[in-house]
Order: C-alpha cells, then sequence, then structure tokens
C-alpha cells in the first residue's frame, strides 16, 4: 500500500471570518444607539425668550411687474405697508425674492430698496438650477 499524498490548501477559510464581521456588526448596530444618548435636563423657564422665531415672506414679481407677497397681490406703492402688516415684530424676518427673467432690472432693484428700507438685511433670491447641455 503506498502512501497517500495529502495535498495542502493554501486557501483561507473565509466562512469563519464572514461569521466574525457579521457578529461584530451586529453589536455595533445595538450599540450605536446607547451611545448617542442625550443627557436629562431639566430647563428653568424664562417669560422672555432670547430665540427669535424666523418668519418667511416670498416676494414674487411676474413678467407683467405684478408684484404678490405670499399669493396676495400689491402694488409697489402698497409694497412696503403690506411687508409691514406681514411682518412679526418678535420673529427675524427673511424675504425671498423670486422674479422672472424678463423682469427690468430697475423693478428688481426698486423691490430690494423698499425691502432694505423697512429694516429686513435677509433677502434671498431664488433661482432656477442650471440645466446642464449635452
Amino acid at each position: 500500500m503506498e502512501g497517500k499524498k495529502h495535498k495542502l490548501m493554501y486557501e483561507i477559510n473565509m466562512v469563519p471570518f464572514v461569521d466574525i464581521v457579521l457578529v461584530l456588526l451586529i453589536i455595533f448596530m445595538i450599540s450605536a444607539p446607547l451611545m448617542y444618548r442625550g443627557i436629562d435636563i431639566n430647563l428653568p423657564q424664562s417669560s422672555v425668550n432670547t430665540i427669535k422665531q424666523e418668519q418667511r415672506i416670498m416676494l414674487s414679481v411676474d413678467k407683467r411687474l405684478n408684484i404678490f407677497i405670499d399669493n396676495e397681490r400689491v402694488t409697489i406703492g402698497g409694497l412696503e405697508s403690506a411687508i409691514q402688516k406681514k411682518r412679526r415684530p418678535e420673529s427675524d424676518t427673511t424675504v425671498y425674492l423670486k422674479a422672472d427673467r424678463e423682469v427690468p432690472y430697475g423693478t428688481i432693484v426698486s423691490v430690494m430698496d423698499t425691502v432694505k428700507r423697512i429694516g429686513i438685511d435677509k433677502l434671498g433670491m431664488i433661482t432656477e438650477p442650471l440645466k446642464e447641455v449635452r
């Protein structure tokens, strides 16, 4: 009887490795939410709120030069009083200006000037993203 030749395996057995990784993943998934638990604090009460609420006003100008504040039509002369009526004094007000591309530059500047004259410093312009040409 001739001796059997044993062939050596030169590959790593991946099954135990995958088992260990899956166990570690499960342990991490269970313990991760517990690590980010907040601190329980009983806050004192105050009659004065130091954080102001943010108010957003949408200002739109269409190509016929009609001005709208939150979908209500106003004139350029009544724009200042209309914004003052909408504005809440206890909040930080941000005005978002959305204007048609055919509106003259002078009209946009006068609308922006009216908003700045009221004392609203946060004025944003709404645009559409540029479409890629291929």
